[in-house]
């Protein structure tokens, strides 16, 4: 039986639209006897470190990628009832360059291009399309809806284009079994056409979003959450047409037993990709230190000046806690993330932007109260400084602050003027 992976996948990280959570697609996957897949959310890269990980550990080879939203007439343009409508183009990622492009190619889709979804156009993907392999995706791809309206010449001009912007090799027609659709057999079928005839490989895909066929009805109640529609609506989105789930090698290797090569393929575009995160180092931005002094040196400094202005006394138990959290912030390496957080704080009380005392277990750290980052005295209140940070388990302090809601930004434009847009991000909290 041909080896085939699964590279149109999508998460539960495709928000109100797949099912499955990533540890049960690479459990599902194993226990199928796959020793790779991809995870291709929609318009995001949500679940790509989790997944990493967690396939690595399993021994799955991870695939990432992403299936964005592509704007016809250029992603600035806004207008009601005619930019609503988008097309749909699979992107997997081969190398570190392949990585950086995609991460560009999102953040800008949100920030830039974002109208109902968060949409690339052409002119972007041409700037940032090295490192990444394409497939053509579902019904809702470019190619298939020039073939659903009949225009087979602008189809194969579409995917000559597509392979220009890929580069020969990078780009695949997608092949998917849907009977139950009643476009995808003429689709495929074109498709098959223009492959031979402008020598573009195929790959097959099933466009996953649940695992089993059983699970079709859960994620039809995911669909209509998303659409705020009645599931009696026989008009809403659906994807109850047909079978979306995670198919085997066997089945998928039926399925298209015309086309071996599109089974085969999927082996081919796996062994491309390899890309690898380097994941348990610290990257920090560059604080800036005074002369030549080190950033344990001046971290030394500034708590020691702390001393007078948070205590009346200087007593040796201040003194034996102060130093004993200087070494092991010495030991770990994170004196520049301390100056780092004491400054854009400070700033921020400077300009009478009001400062949370402090929250969590960074409200143990006498250096974190020295600072001024916190207010809170962990000798008076007896707050252990090893729930914070602890030398014999090492991992990045996390210092949690607040500040002001109606002058939150303006201590994040800071930290972006002072430390540049690329090292400052914002993170997401998904809400379960």
């Amino acid at each position: 039986m041909p080896k085939f992976t699964h590279l149109h996948v999508h998460s539960h990280y495709s928000l109100l639209d797949g099912l499955p959570k990533i540890d049960e697609l690479i459990d599902f996957a194993l226990a199928q006897g796959m020793d790779s897949l991809a995870v291709t959310d929609h318009g995001s890269m949500y679940g790509a470190v989790e997944f990493y990980k967690k396939a690595k550990a399993k021994g799955l080879k991870p695939v990432i990628g992403s299936e964005m939203y592509l704007a016809p007439e250029g992603m600035l343009n806004k207008r009601p009832k005619i930019d609503d409508k988008r097309h749909h183009l699979v992107v997997l990622i081969k190398n570190k360059e392949g990585y950086e492009n995609l991460v560009k190619l999102t953040t800008k889709a949100w920030l830039e291009g974002f109208y109902y979804k968060p949409r690339i156009d052409k002119e972007l993907l041409k700037k940032h399309s090295a490192g990444l392999i394409g497939l053509s995706a579902c019904l809702s791809g470019e190619i298939p809806v020039a073939i659903y309206n009949g225009d087979l010449a602008k189809a194969a001009k579409l995917a000559f284009e597509y392979q220009e912007i890929f580069g020969p090799g990078n780009f695949y027609l997608e092949l998917e079994h849907h009977p139950g659709l009643k476009d995808q057999e003429p689709t495929n079928q074109a498709m098959i056409k223009i492959a031979k005839k402008l020598k573009i490989p195929l790959v097959a895909t099933n466009d996953v979003h649940y695992l089993r066929p059983e699970d079709a009805e859960a994620q039809d109640i995911l669909m209509a959450v998303n659409t705020n529609a009645k599931l009696e609506n026989e008009e809403r989105l659906s994807m109850r047409a047909d079978d979306f789930s995670l198919q085997s090698s066997k089945q998928m290797a039926e399925w298209f037993a015309q086309t071996p090569d599109a089974i085969e393929n999927t082996q081919k575009i796996v062994e491309k990709c390899n890309f690898e995160f380097e994941l348990g180092k610290i990257q920090l931005p560059e604080f800036k230190m005074p002369g030549k002094k080190s950033a344990d040196e001046y971290l030394k400094e500034l708590a020691y000046q702390g001393i007078s202005r948070r205590y009346k006394t200087t007593t040796k138990q201040i003194l034996d806690r102060l130093e004993f959290e200087l070494n092991v912030i010495k030991q770990t390496g994170f004196a520049s993330y301390f100056l780092i957080v004491q400054d854009f704080v400070n700033w921020a009380k400077q300009n009478n932007i009001v400062v949370g005392p402090g929250r969590g277990s960074a409200a143990g750290s006498i250096v974190s109260y020295l600072l001024n980052i916190t207010d809170i005295d962990p000798i008076k209140y007896e707050l252990l400084f090893e729930r914070f940070l602890n030398p014999e388990r090492i991992s990045m302090p996390d210092i949690d602050l607040d500040f002001a809601d109606t002058r939150r930004d303006e201590v994040i434009s800071y930290v972006r003027k002072k430390y540049g847009d690329d090292h400052v991000a914002q993170i997401i909290t998904f809400g379960t």
